[in-house]
């Protein structure tokens, strides 16, 4: 873009004046609410260090923010009445599951829809909506809702759609896994999308968002490390971290306690050690977890390691940023690491 957003204080004083010359080149996203607004929305302002500035709608969105109700800064993008009146329906009902052939049922063209929400927010309004349902669950949970109660995406309808999906990332037919396991595999349901947990009778293998790429080769090499003793079921761990993602969504706790079988070299267990050892709340950088490990050459030998990691959440790897301060990758999503991260910073409030 020609246009560079300033610093935040700068871009904080324009909110609080309204400043109408960055309608357009600048949006707040408002960690406390999750919503997204323009500079000159007439809603009572937040504070300064709950403000995140992002240039473009679809930056707020990928970031997990959802549109202000007030000042409509998805309207202020399109003059398209398709798009405007399926923004509006998503605002009615958020938790809404959304398909092509839902939208066909409204009335619309399916490819005609994806074109204008591409052109308007450089995103599809399935993608939206399926943001919102997310962000639905994470607002139920924020009030005190239990998480079966909260409206997110479930991904699975059944026990036998989990087998079924399970088995496509595994390359494998569903009728072929094992009957008496050592490992077992079972979903969480999360207010960030369903994840898949692993374990045996004593420890977590494995823990990971549905979305993660790596995901059917990690699942692949556990499989093989069994010799295809993996079928379904939940044992103790997954129960336990089950209980204890629980805690953490509802803002409760941020600790888990649940045994881990970790699979790396002694390397690798240092710095997923080091990253248990950051407090919620807080990041490193990849240089601050090599030198805390006593490796300060290690940079990049710790960003494997950090990136190696498959039990989610349990171990932090979210909570590692780059040195300059920006988010670096993260294999369930740039978004969910935002969420997460503001997600903590609730707990940090609380014990300071």
């Amino acid at each position: 873009m020609l246009f560079r957003l300033p610093d935040d204080d700068t871009l904080h004083a324009a909110l609080m004046a309204r400043d109408a010359s960055y309608e357009g080149r600048a949006l707040v996203c408002v960690q406390t609410t999750g919503i997204f607004c323009r500079l000159t929305c007439p809603a009572r302002k937040p504070l300064r260090e709950n403000c995140e500035f992002r240039e473009t709608a679809q930056a707020c969105i990928e970031a997990g923010y959802r549109a202000c109700r007030r000042c409509r800064p998805l309207a202020a993008l399109t003059d398209d009445p398709t798009v405007t009146a399926l923004l509006e329906a998503l605002a009615r009902d958020p938790a809404r599951r959304w398909s092509e052939a839902e939208v066909e049922a409204e009335g619309y063209d399916p490819s005609t829809v994806r074109r204008a929400f591409r052109r308007a927010f450089g995103t599809t309004f399935l993608e939206m909506a399926r943001q919102r349902r997310l962000l639905a669950g994470l607002q139920v949970l924020g009030e005190g809702g239990k998480v079966i109660e909260a409206q997110h995406d479930a991904g699975f309808e059944s026990a036998s759609a989990f087998r079924a999906a399970f088995a496509r990332m595994l390359g494998v037919a569903p009728g072929s896994f094992d009957r008496k396991p050592l490992l077992m595999a079972d979903w969480i349901d999360t207010p960030l999308g369903p994840m898949v947990a692993v374990s045996d009778a004593r420890a977590l293998h494995l823990l990971e968002f549905v979305g993660r790429k790596a995901l059917p080769r990690e699942l692949q090499r556990l499989h093989a490390g069994v010799k295809g003793a993996l079928g379904f079921g939940r044992p103790e761990p997954t129960e336990q971290v089950a209980a204890e993602l629980g805690r953490f969504f509802r803002g409760e706790s941020a600790a888990f306690g649940v045994p881990l079988a970790l699979h790396g070299s002694e390397f690798t267990r240092a710095v997923w050690a080091a990253l248990r050892e950051i407090p919620a709340g807080q990041v490193r950088s990849y240089s601050e977890v090599a030198k805390a490990i006593g490796r300060p050459q290690a940079v990049r030998a710790v960003a494997r390691a950090n990136g190696a990691n498959q039990i989610a959440l349990v171990i932090p790897c979210h909570r590692v940023i780059g040195a300059d301060g920006n988010l670096t990758g993260y294999g369930g999503g740039l978004w969910r690491k935002e969420r997460l991260i503001a997600l903590e910073r609730g707990f940090a409030a609380r014990a300071a």
